[in-house]
């Protein structure tokens, strides 16, 4: 008899860009597959992984994801040359990859992976069509987040007493 699978590794977030929300306005998001070799897929397993400083560029009419370091196993195998910052190809219909080429190249847009997540076996990519924000874009996001929180935190305390 087979033994279960586990349940975190078939499925869920490998990785989030927690960073992105508060450097862009996200307009639109589309979801990626990426070329990983096999050594990745082990890493990514295991969650070893930091895109932080990643984005996704238009190379040779494709969209390739670049800065993402997925650092090797030291049981991965020895035979191969790990190079842990290489640019990987980011799958996608080639209607999609027309709409983002024009986004970038025409509007000014940027592509940033906001997350990284299994999904039936396979890693996808969450890649969000993004324009930055300045400075008091991001002040004004960060009062807005506490004022929810206070109110939150005010709601609650109301609901205690009464």
């Amino acid at each position: 008899m087979a033994k279960p699978k586990d349940k975190d590794k078939q499925g869920g977030t490998i990785a989030l860009n927690k960073r992105a929300r508060h450097e862009y306005h996200i307009d639109q998001r589309f979801e990626a597959g990426i070329e990983l070799q096999g050594w990745e897929v082990k890493s990514l397993r295991a969650g070893r992984i930091n895109f932080g400083d990643s984005y996704a560029m238009v190379i040779a009419n494709e969209i390739q994801l670049v800065g993402t370091s997925i650092p090797p196993l030291i049981s991965a195998s020895t035979h191969v040359i790990a190079n842990d910052r290489r640019t990987r190809k980011l799958l996608l219909h080639r209607e999609e990859i027309d709409t983002l080429i024009g986004a970038v190249e025409r509007k000014g847009y940027t592509l940033i992976p906001m997350a990284i997540y299994w999904k039936a076996n396979k890693v996808k990519v969450e890649i969000g069509l993004a324009k930055g924000k300045q400075a008091h874009d991001k002040r004004d996001t960060e009062k807005e987040r506490d004022w929810q929180r206070e109110k939150q935190r005010t709601m609650r305390a109301h609901n205690r007493s009464a």
